[in-house]
């Protein structure tokens, strides 16, 4: 496994929620948004603004099949990107308190 796939896994296995995102994408402030109005712990890996980001963005098409951001995670499942967050949006503060993030 590479490093980048094992710190990408390491991320998912440990936190409740992760968003790996793009800072100066706008479907990725839309989904952070989202999680901050909720009051929502979660870990966020910006890959434009870490040195194997575009690694990590690859690790992640062979762990969740994505490889556009954000790609987000709830309880180790990969819930999708931005539009599949906002679907979920109603379910959410159940889904996050049971992933132990609000």
């Amino acid at each position: 496994m590479s490093a980048a796939k094992t710190k990408a896994q390491n991320l998912i296995n440990e936190n409740g929620v992760v968003v790996f995102s793009k800072s100066y994408c706008p479907y990725c402030k839309s989904s952070k948004d989202l999680l901050d109005k909720l009051g929502a712990k979660y870990e966020l890996l910006e890959l434009d603004l870490v040195e194997d980001g575009s690694a990590i963005q690859n690790a992640l098409q062979e762990i969740s099949g994505q490889r556009t951001v954000p790609n987000i995670f709830i309880k180790q499942k990969h819930i999708g990107g931005n539009s599949d967050l906002q679907a979920k949006s109603a379910d959410l503060p159940a889904l996050l308190q049971d992933a132990g993030a609000l």
